[in-house]
């Protein structure tokens, strides 16, 4: 058995509580072996986290990660307009290597910031699940399949090959690679196409992954046609699950918070993305205080702008204080929760806590920074005032993916510079 030891620093432990111990993995079966004081345990390699915070590594449980290609590309605007006159005109003209390069670049940058894990939907997934597996994360992904406004055999034929790559690519990559069906979202796919595609994903024994009550635009069409509230219609069509998640969640009352809670359905909160595109504030607090689990995603990065899950906790904290006119709402532990646990639950990966026998994903965050000093609260640190730029290891599934800063999976300049081209050749040919 090979063993990774992470020594000499501090440990933020599943309690929140934060201790100096050292951390051992089981490269082999990549888990935690043990949490003990420190000097008490030995590896075959080590890992120095002296100065440093050992946090469980973050988990994006909400990206289009490929869209790193869009980044700065298509700036404020509404979802719809930025949806009709910015992103599908381009997405039309995506090729396999796009798709490639962009989810190499975005796999950098979460690495760099201590993400080991992420949640994906986008097109040419199989080159997201060859990139994922090369470069070492964690992921759950799925092809986004869209009906509305394509010919019938065309959307059939998106689905099929939802559910093909999704049968195909599970357990990829050692297992590192999870699926799931990803009907893009309740006003893009019509009710045949639920009826006909949800219960042989089911069947699989697939997750359920959508976009729900992101904007009032997604709310008010579902109700004036059915009558009832998106969600209450989603859980009649049987898509509300103990392994569903929806993405955004950000419209949705009451009964509808409660009927997530219910149904042990999922949300993933994506603040960034929803304050760039005035979508409105998600009562992420009540969801939580409702018994909905609640994870952390950051979009893509064409609406946000970054992949930064740093950013993402301190934007998930403050918006949760307005959200709720409360200041005490969305505390420091809870966002780092949101994070952690939270995401990774929503992604049925048993990551986002240090304990033995979770997945060995860790982070170390290096503490020897202005914007770090004094150390109060290290998790309030880690909230709102830690960056991404401070990660000094990133390890997933056992291996060190970045070490001293310094990536082991992936040629940083190369992959900048692939990414530049084909970014440049995508954009070419949508503006012909």
């Amino acid at each position: 058995m090979s063993e990774l030891l992470v020594s000499g620093g501090r440990v933020l432990r599943p309690s929140g509580a934060v201790e100096r111990a050292d951390v051992l993995l089981d490269q082999d079966a990549g888990t935690v072996a043990a949490v003990d004081d420190p000097g008490a345990l030995a590896g075959d390699d080590e890992l120095d986290a002296e100065g440093g915070l050992v946090v469980p590594g973050l988990v994006n449980a909400h990206s289009h990660v490929a869209m790193t290609l869009f980044r700065g590309a298509a700036d404020d605007k509404p979802l719809d307009a930025w949806l009709q006159e910015d992103i599908w005109p381009v997405e039309a003209e995506l090729r396999a290597a796009d798709v490639a390069a962009g989810t190499r670049l975005g796999i950098a940058e979460m690495i760099r910031s201590g993400a080991t894990a992420f949640g994906d939907m986008y097109f040419f997934m199989d080159e997201v699940a060859e990139v994922v597996a090369e470069t070492g994360m964690r992921a759950r992904l799925g092809h986004g399949c869209i009906s509305v406004g394509r010919p019938e055999e065309e959307a059939v034929a998106d689905f099929e090959e939802g559910l093909g790559f999704a049968r195909e690519y599970d357990g990829y990559a050692d297992g590192r690679v999870r699926t799931m069906f990803t009907p893009h979202s309740l006003t893009t796919v019509d009710e045949a196409h639920f009826e006909e595609f949800l219960p042989r994903a089911r069947e699989a024994g697939l997750p359920v992954h959508f976009h729900a009550n992101e904007t009032v635009d997604e709310v008010d069409p579902v109700l004036a046609e059915r009558g009832q509230r998106p969600l209450a219609w989603a859980d009649n069509l049987g898509l509300l699950a103990e392994d569903s998640f929806v993405a955004h969640g950000v419209h949705v009352d009451r009964a509808e918070m409660e009927l997530l809670a219910d149904r042990d359905t999922a949300v993933v909160h994506c603040p960034a993305s929803n304050m760039k595109l005035a979508s409105g504030m998600a009562p992420v607090q009540e969801l939580l205080d409702a018994g909905v689990t609640v994870g952390l995603g950051t979009d893509g990065a064409a609406s946000n702008n970054d992949l930064d899950m740093f950013d993402e906790m301190r934007d998930a904290a403050m918006l949760g204080k307005l959200a709720a006119d409360d200041a005490s709402a969305v505390g420091a532990g809870t966002a780092v929760r949101l994070a952690t646990e939270g995401s990774a639950a929503a992604l049925g990966f048993e990551s986002g806590r240090i304990e033995p026998g979770a997945n060995a994903d860790l982070a170390v965050v290096d503490l020897d920074a202005p914007h770090l000093t004094p150390q109060h609260d290290l998790v309030s640190h880690l909230a709102y005032a830690a960056r991404g730029s401070d990660v000094r290891h990133t390890v997933c599934d056992g291996q060190v993916l970045m070490r001293d800063r310094e990536l082991t999976t992936i040629d940083l300049q190369r992959t900048r510079q692939e990414a530049e081209e084909q970014a440049r050749a995508l954009f070419e040919r949508a503006a012909d």
